[in-house]
């Protein structure tokens, strides 16, 4: 593979974005970044792992938006997986950066080790972006994920049940805590787009070999039930079903919420819940309206599914209650408001 100094890649972003135009990139991404909010003036990173996404996504934004570029940091985590390999992915990240004129930070995994979790990796990756995040007064961090991504987190999360907020993953634009969001502005292009556009433009890119292993569950779905998924769907574009499905779920996801903050079931402070402004609604609606309630206490112990199933027939029905949460307390459904009691000590 060549080094990235024998590549002009101010050259190949302009080829890149010569193709893959703004307009084809996710309308709402696009329409965040002409917003005029503080978000959109502030500093932007992206998150740049060496791979095609990730460059594919580096090489739109400086081509795209040539006013931001001084403004620009790319992002860059050193997993400490995979020896050299991982080593040489941070140098590539940098010399790219380099040519581009753009800030490079690279950080490590100090809790590496054999074995971590998917989960884990993830974790301690999005812990260092909201670390630096923090330091440097960025808002919006930019990720590569793409239509094949959409598929795969989709498939993923029916195996685990998930709802309406965890199948409306990725979205384009996401708020996050502290005022921070993140953009994704190429959830309308497949893998094999990037690839193709990438190969034309004259880029390289750094291929993980941990990615075509069977490790993980997401690369199980990725190499195996992905491909047989979409090869089923003899007639039909697999890949835009789902984004299309991701879209109509966020758009029921934000209409709950809505609904939601319009009856205002839940204290300020989230300690009481009033279960009569509930009372004749939908359960989906109920449902949010406890989880945001649970998230609220300091410790409601590992509630498990089977338990929050009996809690929400609890508040649905309204009548007193006083069901268990672990050691830590109980929650209490008393005058019409669900509350959280804690033992008492000694």
């Amino acid at each position: 593979m060549p080094r990235a100094p024998k590549i002009n890649w101010p050259r190949a972003a302009v080829a890149l974005a010569a193709s893959i135009p703004k307009e084809r990139l996710h309308a709402e991404a696009v329409k965040w970044t002409g917003g005029g909010s503080d978000a959109a003036r502030a500093s932007w990173a992206v998150a740049f792992s060496g791979g095609a996404d990730s460059l594919a996504l580096l090489l739109l934004l400086w081509a795209h938006w040539p006013e931001r570029r001084a403004r620009l940091v790319a992002v860059h985590f050193d997993h400490r997986l995979r020896g050299r390999a991982s080593a040489a992915d941070a140098k590539f990240c940098e010399q790219v950066c380099a040519a581009l004129g753009v800030k490079f930070v690279g950080g490590a995994w100090a809790g590496a080790r054999k074995g971590a979790s998917e989960a884990e990796a993830r974790a301690a990756r999005f812990e260092f972006f909201q670390r630096e995040s923090g330091r440097r007064r960025i808002r919006a961090l930019w990720l590569g994920h793409q239509q094949d991504d959409i598929a795969e987190t989709l498939l993923m999360r029916l195996a685990r049940g998930s709802g309406t907020g965890g199948l409306s993953a990725p979205r384009p634009v996401q708020a996050m805590p502290g005022g921070r969001v993140h953009v994704r502005p190429l959830l309308t292009l497949k893998k094999h787009e990037l690839i193709t556009a990438l190969t034309a433009a004259g880029a390289t890119w750094r291929e993980d070999a941990s990615n075509e292993t069977e490790d993980y569950f997401r690369n199980r779905i990725r190499h195996e039930g992905l491909p047989a998924w979409a090869a089923s769907a003899t007639d039909r574009d697999a890949l835009a079903g789902a984004a299309l499905s991701r879209e109509l779920l966020e758009e029921d996801d934000n209409a709950l919420e809505a609904w939601l903050a319009e009856l205002a079931p839940l204290s300020a402070d989230g300690a009481r819940l009033d279960v009569r402004a509930l009372q004749g609604k939908p359960r989906a609606l109920v449902r949010r309206a406890l989880h945001r309630w649970l998230l609220a206490q300091a410790d409601t112990g590992d509630l498990s599914r089977q338990g929050f199933a009996t809690l929400l027939a609890a508040v649905e029905k309204g009548s007193f209650t006083r069901f268990s949460l672990g050691r830590s307390g109980f929650a209490v459904i008393r005058k019409g408001l669900l509350i959280f009691e804690p033992v008492p000590i000694g």
